[in-house]
């Protein structure tokens, strides 16, 4: 019974966002420009991080990363599992793994205004910065 409700249950593995509809999301949401950073930016940082995916997570030993845009549960989220965690985004790790990224956005957003930039996320550190990333907005 518990495994038919949770193949019931819309979100429960996620949701994959086509890349034309993230690029909307993300110029809807201000993220042109944001931080001096650009859409195609933000997309080469989502694409390494999680590939488009909401339920994304990743182990790094003593906390973890969730979501889309793999906001990490030391500093950002609370996961309940997490010592230490300090939650500067008020919210749980768990939110973070729904179809809605509105929060996402927020804490995204909070992270970088923090950091003034995209420095964290080290998907956009080894893949992204100083490289030609229009492929990633282009057609959209």
């Amino acid at each position: 019974l518990l495994v038919f409700l949770a193949l019931a249950l819309p979100g429960t593995q996620g949701k994959t966002i086509p890349r034309c509809e993230m690029v909307r999301i993300l110029r809807k949401n201000g993220f042109e420009g944001f931080v001096g950073k650009t859409v195609a930016d933000w997309m080469c940082l989502v694409k390494y991080e999680s590939d488009y995916n909401t339920k994304a997570y990743n182990n790094n030993g003593p906390s973890r990363d969730y979501g889309i845009f793999q906001i990490n549960s030391k500093y950002w989220c609370n996961d309940g599992r997490t010592s230490g965690s300090k939650n500067a985004c008020h919210i749980s790790c768990s939110k973070l793994q729904d179809d809605n990224i509105e929060d996402d956005i927020q804490c995204a957003k909070k992270i970088a205004r923090e950091a003034r930039g995209l420095t964290p996320w080290y998907g956009w550190k080894n893949h992204c910065r100083g490289k030609n990333l229009s492929s990633f907005v282009k057609g959209c």
